[in-house]
């Protein structure tokens, strides 16, 4: 069985996070990712701490499983939402989107492992001097928030340059990502687009239909010029988007132009405002299952690829 240290450290029977998802990653698929053996991890976003706080509660109330808390550090909430995943206990936390360093002491304190989002060495080297339980180095393949480097690339950089785990993002959604993760110098894996076409995940329809039928080159990246790339589902949205980016727009209007455009995609499916954000692997996800049996599939498939070749399978 593919057993590593991320798993002994947390607790959890697979080395599979499920990504932080705005809007996305509740409770009720939180609980069934940790339930299948992974680590399910409730998105904090832009939501506000009351909010966040009821999803962490709905999590406990359906599994007795380690869970974590995503934390956007972007978000106008982050410092309520950094003291509340101290008040509420969470067993981990992992970071986007901005420098967690501010709060590190105090989630040590608290016994959080603290795992943040890393996009470059640097980065993954301030983390490890701050100590950081983990680092997740994550791919500009990855949906949402992207830095530059690809995870083919970051990865073993990042492995490179601290002692720390390291868990691969971004671009992966099957065994054979897990098992290239792994060669990689990784530990564990944390995917997002994939939990997209989970049975427990709650988004419109018509966002886990465009999941389902996408393609290799389905996805593009916006807000390069505001230095906030995102990479999403080519909708009408992001052609307008990428419009108003290079036809001259203000900074402010182009900010204000995507203020609650993931809800709309996320809750209403609309495919004229709403903005659908994805990775590359979503070109891998054929299907609707539970979310046990995605984090389950995609170790029973990278095990036979990796055996004899990786230290982590006995």
């Amino acid at each position: 069985m593919l057993k590593t240290p991320i798993c002994e450290m947390l607790g959890i029977q697979y080395p599979v996070f499920q990504g932080g998802m705005a809007w996305i990653a509740d409770g009720r698929l939180v609980a069934a990712v940790s339930n299948g053996g992974g680590l399910g991890i409730v998105a904090a976003g832009n939501a506000p701490a009351d909010v966040v706080r009821e999803e962490i509660r709905t999590a406990k109330s359906l599994t007795d499983k380690p869970f974590g808390v995503n934390i956007m550090l972007m978000s106008p909430f982050a410092d309520e939402i950094a003291a509340l995943v101290c008040e509420e206990k969470v067993a981990v936390v992992t970071t986007g989107a901005g420098n967690p360093s501010k709060y590190m002491k105090a989630w040590k304190e608290a016994g959080i492992h603290v795992i943040p989002v890393v996009p470059s060495v640097a980065m993954a080297k301030l983390m490890t001097r701050l100590g950081a339980s983990a680092v997740i180095a994550e791919g500009g393949e990855s949906g949402g928030h992207v830095g530059e480097l690809t995870t083919m690339v970051l990865v073993p950089l990042v492995c490179d340059a601290t002692d720390l785990p390291v868990i691969a993002a971004g671009g992966i959604a099957d065994g054979r990502g897990v098992a290239a993760a792994f060669m990689l110098g990784a530990c564990g894996v944390q995917m997002g687009t994939r939990f997209l076409s989970a049975e427990e995940c709650s988004i419109h329809p018509t966002y886990k239909d465009r999941i389902l039928h996408a393609t290799d080159l389905c996805t593009t990246v916006t807000g390069k010029r505001l230095g906030h790339p995102v990479r999403s589902l080519r909708t009408q949205f992001a052609r307008e988007y990428t419009k108003a980016e290079y036809g001259g727009m203000a900074d402010d209007d182009l900010e204000q132009l995507g203020v609650g455009a993931l809800r709309k995609a996320v809750k209403e499916g609309d495919m004229e405002k709403g903005c659908f954000l994805a990775g590359q692997a979503a070109a891998f996800v054929k299907k609707e299952q539970p979310a046990a049996e995605i984090v389950r599939e995609v170790i029973e498939e990278a095990e036979p690829i990796l055996k004899g070749a990786c230290k982590w399978v006995k």
